[in-house]
Order: structure tokens, then C-alpha cells, then sequence
């Protein structure tokens, strides 16, 4: 398979690379000029010079969707796994296999793992490594930036991916925009955004308000979401911005089913789940500073302050819990300029991280209406703090050739300590770990690229897997896991990134695509068992594939665009002692299994046809679906493939009623064809009975209308 994928990445750049004689690369420069990302170098940069895998979802591809979950928009990206756990905010991402594991028990609701995901360059992300959603509504993004590639030497723990979603608008005179949309399902959402120029600055702001009433039993939910933020150029070298964001976020967690209960009424909720009202109610609110200022041509500095207070509250696993944390942090980087020619030039980005995040929580008892109860089981406090050094230095030579070096070191800390039993004292454990980065990039043309990357990442433990599960009650001496240790990798990917402009008279307008062939050695990797309840560590894993995507713009307004991706993901070394299972000293050695949770192949593949003539009413339609996967490390249990079909009918421009007064309108149709699969699963599930309940359905057909009012 190797030898396989390697000959097509060479055959796809060998013939590429002499696809269109040089003066049609022209005329495409600018079609690529303002397409940069913030995130993978850290520094504004065109793609096309970074040695990562990278994918821009611009407000065109942000357009026809109700805003509720990530997956939305994620699912056409390359590389990503996107999965909706209830057709809420409630997803699961994979990024090459890092955050597979975030899905089934034991706090993961909710929440992702081993990806990096940012609002606005301010993280969402905790110190450990988890992610929840509560302050993300995409269909409020201006535009959404993808970096499939390990990024851990700039960004340090959990940064498998890195995922920045911009909500500040683009504008340059002041409007208001109101948009309704209603689903099956009892889907209500409202949106309001507006924003206005105030001297040398921005203002926006945006308010969202989603309910649901849940297609499945027990999982409903509703989200209200407030975002204001101001951008002002204080003088000509500085720029502030100030963000502030808060949400209230109450979602129902109806469970998985066995395979029984699944085809019988895949509507029905998880038992005991629905018995024990389990839930999650969160609210939470951030205010965010960065400041950006040039010193002069050669050196610009910049940093962000945070502070993030949280209240959270949840039914999970028989208790009702309090939590009350507060996440502050932030950065300073300093860029130098070198040039030390006409045609060589070096930039040095150097930077510091911090994190810090601490609180409460208490566990009280369930009252009979499943909420809180009369006695405190325990009061605890659980912290982390992630410190980070990063630096980078870029050499770019005649516009064609840049290479990259750099490392990080990073610190994260955990603490936790029990007033409850104050015998246990406070419990600290401790991560260090540095990550080195190297990368090539050469562009044939302005256009077209090629690049190599070799980098280490480093993955910590999240919270509630260093916390141990106590499954039989026998722990009482460690307050924090002391067997687990980080996940470290080292990936080795070879990519190109390829523009091509025909004209408006050819067939072929432009051709846009990617692909990037990746491996990655992990060692060490961390596996939920009991759906989530306590964690094992696999010793090696083998992770290897191809990725690529494709944008084909036709001549009278359809546009083809897709994405694949095919990966094998192995077990090298795992041997798990199954004394959880009732045979104390017994061994279980899953060597060459496949890696639970990680379809081996998953697609994207959409067309759009838009008459501009008339208001650019436009028709949609997308096929998507995965392979079959197992959910088990023994290869037993498996989650069988799935095609979704989805079609849209909109408006891409609005229909003026006056000067001043526009309005646009979508109808999509979800799963068109009623497709019955499972959207997500838990990794090594619990056996009730005997059965084993691992699967979460996924919404039947299902329909979402829009109609939106712009005042400019």
C-alpha cells in the first residue's frame, strides 16, 4: 500500500507540474492572493508557501446550513472525520486519527479531544486538551481555517489539528443582517448580526438563539449564543482588538443503543440515560484582548490576554455536578524580518503560552427528579496549567523555495485535591515534552507547490482520563492516574497544493486540488474502554494515508468540488491485561488490529449550479459517506458504511427591495434519501446483558428553511 500511494503523489506532481503553460499563471495570482491562514505558521502566509496540509472555508462554503454543529462544514474538509453524536453541537472530530477517542462515557460529552480548536486566534481549548462547543456557531463565521497537519511545535499539547473559526465580519460600511431558520424536528433558530465603522475602527456583534426539540428521545436542547467584538487601528504600526463572548448551553444526552435497540427504533434513548436525565448545562462567558503592533518593516510583536469563567453543571453517572472554573491565559510572539538579499530573506517567530485553568467541583447525590440531591459525595478541586516556548525560523529563497526549523517545549501540570478527604492532600503530576519541526516548500510556479514536513507531537492525558475510574471502588490512594503517559508521534507528510486558471471562454474555469500522503509512528496512544470510563495506553500504532481535495469550476456556474481520504491505522503493540473483565492475569494481544473508530475511507463529493442572472439562485448537491469501522480494539464489533445525500435550493445574493433592503433564502433537504446509519459510536463499549451499546443513530430525512433580512 505504501509503494501504491507514494507512486500516485508522485504521478499527480510530475503531471501537474506541466499542466498549463505559463502565462495563464498570471492571470491566477490574485486568485489565490487573499487566501492566507493565521494559524499554521502563526503569522499571516500564503498556503501555497506552507509546508502544512491546509483548508480555507470562505463564506461561500459557510452558506445553506443551520449553524448547530461543526460537522456541518468540517465533513467536506479532507482528513477530517466530522461526526454529530444527536444533531447538535454535540460533535466528534478526527483529525488523522488524533482525537479518536472522543466519544462515549466519562465527561466526553460534549467535548472533543487532541484537537486544537480557536475563536477568533483565542483558545477554546483547555490546558488538558479538551474542547467543548458551546461558544461556536458556524454559521455565524466569516470564515473558517483547517490545518490538517501535527502543529504541535507551535502550538503545543492536543494540537493533532488546528481548527480557527473567525467570527468578526468583513465589512467596510455598517449593516444589519436577521435570519430565521426552521427544521424538522422543532429546530427554531434566530440570528441577528450587525456592525458599523466608528472612526478608525470596527464594531460587530451577533446573537444567536437555537432550540431543538430532538429527534431522538431525551435529546433535546437549546443554545444562546452573544459575541461582540471591536477591531481599532490605534496609530499606523498598532492595531487592538477587544472580543467578548458568552453562551448558555443546555443539551440532553440520549446514550447509545445496542445493536438490537438500534434496529428496532433507532428514536429510542439509552435507558439509563434517560432514567438518570443525564444532561449538560453550561454556561460560560470570555473577554479577550490581542494587540498587534509593527516596531518597524523588520520587527512586529503581538499578544492576546484572556480570562474565561465557567459555570457548568451536569447529570452524569448517578451524581449532579457543580463546577465552577475559571481558564485565563495568553501569549506574546515577536517576529524578525531578515533580508539578506533581493532574493533571500529569513523570518524568526519566537513565542510564549500560557494556560491555566482551575475550580471546583462538587458531586452531590441525585434527587428524585435527577437533580441536585442532599449530600455531597465529594468536593474537589481539579487545575491544570500548560506553559509553552516556541521558535521558528523560516529561510525563503527567490519566491520558490522556504524551509522551516523549530521546536517547542511545553510544561503541563495537573492538580487535584479533595477537601472531602483531606488524607489525600493535594496531588500534582507533571508533562514535559519537546516537539521538534522541520518543513520544505517548492513552488514550480506561483501557483503550484510542493512541500515536505517532519515533525514530533505531544498529546497529554485530558482531566477526566487522568483522574482514575475507581471501576470496582478499590482506589483510594491516587487522586490523578499515575499509569498514563502522553501520547508522542512523529508524522512524516509530503503534500501539493495546485491553482489553475483557464479562462471564462474554457470548459474549465479553474482548477483548484490538493493532496497530501501522510505517516505517523505514535506511541503510546490512549484508548477508552467501558465507553470512556477508564483508559489504557496501545504501545505503537501505525497511522498512514492520502488525502485530497478538489475545487472544479465549469463554465456557466457549476462548480464540482470533493474531497477523499483513504488511511490504515493499526495496532503495532497492544497488549491489554484484562482483569476488568474477570480474568486476573490474562492477556489480550491486539497486534496488526485496526485501530477502533477510524473508518479507513470516508468522501465528500458536491456540485452547485448558480443562475447569477437571477439573484444567484442556486441548486446544491452533496454525497458524503464512510466506510464500514470497528468500534472495538479486538475487531469484533463493527459499524457498517453509509452514503448521506443532502440538496439545497437558495439564494447566493440578495433580492432588493429597496436601495437598502435585501433578502436571501435556503431550503435544504438532509439525507434525502431517509438513510438509516450511525452516526457516531463509543470505543470499546460496555456490555449490558450481555449486548454491547455502542451505537448513536443518525437524524433521518429532515428539512431546514431559511429566510434572512440585510439592511446596508
Amino acid at each position: 500500500m505504501r509503494k501504491s500511494l507514494f507512486l500516485f503523489f508522485i504521478l499527480t506532481c510530475g503531471l501537474t507540474a506541466q499542466t498549463a503553460p505559463e502565462p495563464l499563471y498570471q492571470d491566477t495570482i490574485k486568485f489565490q492572493t487573499d487566501q492566507v491562514t493565521i494559524t499554521a505558521t502563526r503569522y499571516a502566509e500564503n498556503v501555497l508557501e506552507i509546508p502544512y496540509a491546509v483548508t480555507i472555508l470562505t463564506p461561500e462554503k459557510l452558506a445553506g446550513i443551520k449553524g448547530y454543529g461543526l460537522d456541518e462544514v468540517l465533513s467536506s474538509v479532507p482528513g477530517v472525520l466530522a461526526q454529530s453524536r444527536a444533531g447538535n453541537q454535540d460533535i466528534r472530530i478526527v483529525i488523522r486519527g488524533f482525537g479518536a477517542r472522543g466519544a462515549g462515557d466519562r465527561s466526553n460529552s460534549g467535548t472533543s479531544r487532541g484537537i486544537r480548536i480557536m475563536l477568533d486566534g483565542i483558545p477554546e481549548t483547555e490546558p488538558d486538551g479538551r474542547t467543548s462547543f458551546d461558544n461556536i456557531d458556524p454559521s455565524l463565521a466569516s470564515e473558517i481555517e483547517v490545518i490538517r497537519s501535527n502543529s504541535s511545535a507551535l502550538w503545543g499539547n492536543a494540537a493533532g489539528g488546528v481548527i480557527n473559526i473567525s467570527s468578526f465580519p468583513k465589512f467596510s460600511s455598517p449593516f444589519l443582517r436577521l435570519n430565521s431558520i426552521y427544521g424538522s424536528f422543532g429546530l427554531r433558530k434566530y440570528t441577528l448580526q450587525a456592525g458599523t465603522v466608528l472612526g478608525n475602527g470596527k464594531l460587530a456583534a451577533s446573537v444567536s438563539s437555537t432550540e431543538f426539540d430532538g429527534w431522538r428521545e431525551h435529546s433535546s436542547g437549546y443554545r444562546y449564543i452573544l459575541n461582540i467584538g471591536m477591531k481599532s487601528v490605534l496609530s499606523q504600526n498598532t492595531e487592538l482588538g477587544l472580543f467578548v463572548v458568552g453562551a448558555s448551553n443546555k443539551f440532553n444526552i440520549p446514550g447509545p443503543l445496542n445493536q438490537a435497540e438500534f434496529d428496532a427504533d433507532p428514536t429510542l434513548a439509552n435507558p439509563v440515560y434517560n432514567a438518570r436525565d443525564e444532561r449538560r448545562f453550561n454556561r460560560l462567558a470570555r473577554i479577550a484582548a490581542t494587540l498587534d503592533h509593527s516596531i518597524n518593516e523588520n520587527n512586529q510583536i503581538s499578544a492576546m490576554v484572556y480570562v474565561n469563567p465557567k459555570f457548568l453543571q451536569r447529570s452524569e453517572r448517578g451524581t449532579f455536578r457543580d463546577f465552577t472554573r475559571y481558564h485565563l491565559g495568553g501569549n506574546i510572539i515577536y517576529h524578525l524580518t531578515n533580508h539578506f538579499s533581493d532574493k533571500v530573506k529569513n523570518r524568526i517567530t519566537m513565542g510564549l503560552d500560557e494556560a491555566y485553568q482551575d475550580g471546583a467541583i462538587l458531586f452531590y447525590s441525585l434527587s428524585p427528579t435527577n437533580g441536585r440531591g442532599p449530600v455531597l459525595r465529594d468536593n474537589r478541586r481539579e487545575g491544570a496549567d500548560n506553559f509553552g516556548a516556541f521558535l521558528q525560523t523560516e529561510l525563503m529563497i527567490n519566491d520558490e523555495v522556504s524551509i522551516i526549523a523549530g521546536g517547542r517545549y511545553d510544561n503541563i501540570t495537573y492538580y487535584s485535591e479533595s477537601f472531602i478527604d483531606p488524607k489525600l492532600g493535594l496531588q500534582k503530576r507533571s508533562f514535559e515534552k519537546f516537539t521538534p519541526k522541520g518543513g520544505l516548500t517548492y513552488r514550480f510556479s506561483p501557483v503550484q507547490s510542493i512541500y515536505f514536513n517532519l515533525g514530533g507531537g505531544v498529546e497529554v492525558p485530558a482531566g477526566n482520563e487522568t483522574d482514575p475510574a475507581g471501576t470496582y471502588g478499590q482506589d483510594t490512594v491516587y487522586l490523578i492516574n499515575p499509569l498514563l503517559e502522553p501520547i508522542s508521534s512523529t508524522t512524516y507528510e509530503l503534500g501539493t497544493k495546485h491553482l489553475l486558471y483557464f479562462g471564462e471562454k474554457s470548459l474549465v474555469n479553474s482548477l483548484t486540488y490538493n493532496v497530501a500522503l501522510y505517516y505517523i509512528k505514535v506511541k503510546n496512544d490512549i484508548i477508552p474502554y467501558r465507553g470512556g470510563r477508564f483508559y489504557f495506553t496501545a504501545g505503537e500504532t501505525d497511522r498512514m494515508g492520502i488525502e485530497t481535495g478538489i475545487e472544479l469550476q465549469l463554465i456557466q456556474d457549476l462548480m464540482i468540488n470533493g474531497s477523499l481520504t483513504y488511511s490504515s491505522n493499526k495496532y503495532l503493540e497492544y497488549a491489554v491485561d484484562s482483569v476488568h473483565y474477570g480474568r486476573p492475569g490474562a492477556l489480550a494481544n491486539y497486534k496488526d488490529n485496526k485501530v477502533a473508530g477510524i473508518p479507513d475511507l470516508f468522501y465528500s463529493l458536491g456540485a452547485t449550479y448558480e443562475i447569477s442572472k437571477l439573484s444567484g439562485l442556486y441548486f446544491s448537491v452533496n454525497v458524503s459517506g464512510m466506510g464500514k469501522y470497528f468500534v472495538d480494539d479486538a475487531n469484533t464489533l463493527e459499524v457498517p458504511s453509509y452514503n448521506i445525500v443532502n440538496l439545497t435550493v437558495g439564494l447566493s445574493d440578495p433580492v432588493r427591495i429597496s436601495d437598502h433592503f435585501g433578502i436571501r433564502a435556503f431550503l435544504t433537504v438532509n439525507n434525502l434519501t431517509d438513510e438509516k446509519y450511525a452516526a457516531s459510536a463509543f470505543i470499546n463499549p460496555d456490555s449490558v446483558n450481555g449486548r454491547p451499546v455502542f451505537l448513536e443513530p443518525g437524524l433521518p430525512r429532515n428539512i431546514t428553511a431559511s429566510v434572512s433580512l440585510a439592511i446596508n
